[in-house]
């Protein structure tokens, strides 16, 4: 198999990931709330790990089987740490969504000012131990791929979540500086 397939078989199994981890958050909402079975939904909900895992072990794999580290193993590498670190937020997110969409719930209360600017800096909290995570992935990757040249690759995935994380570092004070509030009704 040729590098390009290789790839292409990485970025197959990245899509193929987010789809299945929304998948099954959804038939984890669907069992709780329109079936009653809550065991079975924490099943489904926990399955949302075990395709995190499947794209660890497939990543590292294609590393040890001679692939060369490219962009797609950093994306892996970066999916798996947000995955890791935001997967129970999207869990609580969609779960909101759900009751207020299909069980007609009253959506949460937004939060304004201080308690938003708090909420952010904690996420963003978050986001760096996402990046430190995929950092150590992308590590691994190296090591496993054993493929010096392929660095510049892995790195620059890495170089570009710093960016990502310095705008996401300014957003965060600026909500301190300038905090968000309600949206007026005109």
């Amino acid at each position: 198999m040729d590098g390009v397939s290789k790839v292409s078989i990485i970025i197959t199994l990245i899509i193929a990931a987010e789809i299945l981890f929304w998948v099954f958050i959804v038939l984890g909402l669907v069992t709780r709330y329109i079936f009653h079975k809550e065991k079975l939904s924490m099943s489904l909900l926990s399955c949302t790990i075990l395709v995190d895992l499947f794209l660890i072990i497939a990543t590292t794999f294609n590393l040890y089987q001679g692939g060369t580290a490219e962009i797609a193993h950093g994306i892996a590498a970066v999916y798996i740490s947000i995955s890791i670190v935001f997967g129970k937020d999207f869990i609580n997110w969609a779960d909101e969504k759900f009751k207020v969409l299909y069980l007609k719930q009253t959506p949460p209360q937004k939060i304004y000012g201080n308690q938003y600017a708090k909420q952010y800096l904690k996420s963003f909290f978050k986001h760096i131990i996402a990046f430190l995570i995929a950092y150590g992935l992308i590590y691994l990757m190296q090591v496993v791929a054993n493929n010096p040249s392929s660095l510049n690759n892995l790195m620059g995935v890495i170089n570009i979540w710093k960016i990502v994380l310095i705008i996401d570092f300014i957003i965060t004070i600026s909500y301190f500086i300038w905090p968000k509030k309600a949206k007026l009704d005109t």
